[in-house]
Formats: C-alpha cells, sequence, structure tokens
C-alpha cells in the first residue's frame, strides 16, 4: 500500500536488545512526536518519565513481574495518565478544578495511549524496536512511590526501547470481518471465523515455541479471564483522585 501502512502492518513485540545505545535527542524527538497526536479537547493529559537509573529499572522489573527487558533495554519509559497540571492550571486562575470524574479518567488515559502509539511508529520508522510493559500494573502503588508520582496522575505502561536483536514473527491478528463491522454490531458469524483464527494461532505458536506451546487464542483468552484482573486498581485509582464520580 505504503511505507506507512507496511510499517504498522510489520509491528512485533522485541524483547531482546543490541548493545548499542539511543541517543537522547531521539528520545526527545520521538516524544515531540507522540506530542503530536490527538489529544481530546486539547488536553494534553500524558507525561512521560524517563527510567535510566540501573537500580530503579531493577525494581521496575520486579514490579512488572520480573521481565529482564525492563532492566536490559537500553532506553525505558513509563506513560502517565497526568491531571496534575490540570489542577495547576486552573490554580493560576483561581478557579476550583472539578475532579475525579470518570469521563476525566478515560480522556486522560485515552490520550496517553495514542501519545504513546504515535511514539512507538516514530521508533519503529527509525529502526527501534518496542515492547509495552503493563506489567507495572501488578505492582501499580510500588511504582508510583519509586517514580514519586503525585495524585491525579498514575502509570499506565512502561515501553522498553532498543535496536531489535531478534526477528519474530508477526503475529496474526483477528480476521477483519470479526472487529469491522457494517451499519450495526452483528457478530453471528464471529464464532465460525473466530474457530477458523485459533487454528491459524495455533500454528503460530507451535512454529514460534518449536512445538512446546498449543494454545489457541480463544484458550488464551477463555484462560485470562477466568481469573480476576487487578482488582486492586479500583482502589489505587480512587485513592489516587480518579474514578470518584
Amino acid at each position: 500500500m505504503n511505507p506507512t501502512i507496511e510499517l504498522l502492518k510489520s509491528h512485533v513485540s522485541i524483547r531482546a536488545y543490541k548493545d548499542q545505545p539511543i541517543e537522547q535527542e531521539i528520545i526527545e524527538e520521538l516524544v515531540r512526536a507522540g506530542q503530536a497526536a490527538a489529544t481530546s479537547s486539547f488536553i494534553q493529559a500524558c507525561t512521560v518519565v524517563q527510567v535510566d537509573d540501573p537500580e530503579k529499572r531493577a525494581q521496575l522489573a520486579e514490579c512488572a513481574g520480573g521481565q529482564k527487558w525492563v532492566n536490559a533495554a537500553p532506553r525505558f519509559l513509563v506513560f502517565c495518565a497526568d491531571m496534575k497540571r490540570h489542577q495547576l492550571a486552573c490554580d493560576m486562575h483561581e478557579a476550583e478544578m472539578q475532579s475525579g470524574f470518570t469521563e476525566q479518567f478515560i480522556t486522560a488515559t485515552a490520550d496517553c495511549a495514542l501519545f504513546a502509539q504515535n511514539l512507538v511508529i516514530a521508533a519503529e520508522s527509525l529502526g527501534l524496536g518496542i515492547v509495552y510493559i503493563g506489567g507495572l500494573r501488578n505492582q501499580i502503588a510500588r511504582v508510583s512511590e519509586l517514580l514519586e508520582l503525585p495524585d491525579l496522575v498514575y502509570p499506565v505502561f512502561g515501553l522498553c526501547l532498543g535496536y531489535p536483536d531478534q526477528n519474530p514473527e508477526t503475529k496474526p491478528r483477528l480476521p477483519l470481518e470479526v472487529v469491522l463491522k457494517q451499519e450495526k454490531y452483528d457478530d453471528s458469524e464471529d464464532g465460525e471465523k473466530i474457530a477458523d483464527y485459533d487454528h491459524e494461532v495455533r500454528d503460530y505458536y507451535a512454529s514460534r515455541s518449536g512445538g512446546t506451546k498449543d494454545m489457541s487464542w480463544s484458550e488464551q483468552i477463555s484462560g485470562m479471564l477466568v481469573k480476576e484482573a487487578r482488582p486492586h486498581m479500583l482502589e489505587y485509582l480512587q485513592k489516587r483522585g480518579f474514578l470518584k464520580k
């Protein structure tokens, strides 16, 4: 189609990196690319914390469940949904900020995701590889302490950045018909299409793992969704000033 679309479609997660530094000027340019993403009502509710300190990286890796690439990646960024500066903006005009609304949480989190994805595409266009680290939310309170995050700021995910030292296959995505609906939500044929997709995913895992992983997409999802999903998150977010109303 064109180089941009081909780049987007070729995305893979990279967890092994060459011993090659990423210049700070590149990181700053990537952050500027992230800032250029769409932002709801010009709210600009994303803050990026760059973590280079090895000891702090090691603690963040532990928080994320021992993901060693958090330590090993040349650069590590944490993307935070941030409504704190908006409190400052209100204070500057002696206006009383009405905080804690669910809508504010949604827009700040969406802003953060849009910002990060812009940054990721910019990084991949420079030959860098990335992997998102949602595992930081396993111990989100500790992560917040390590990064000294104030109220009205929470870490959404981390991001490893480096020049790839591996070349994994592209993971197959759901059939287009399952995710693109016409005029209304019709899932009457989704079960059949997902069953076909399951075979594709099973083959992918078998190829990638040398036959040691035998699992389909629906098996993976059903196994995940019968368990609690970080039940500590609601209490944490409410204590930080989010999701109160």
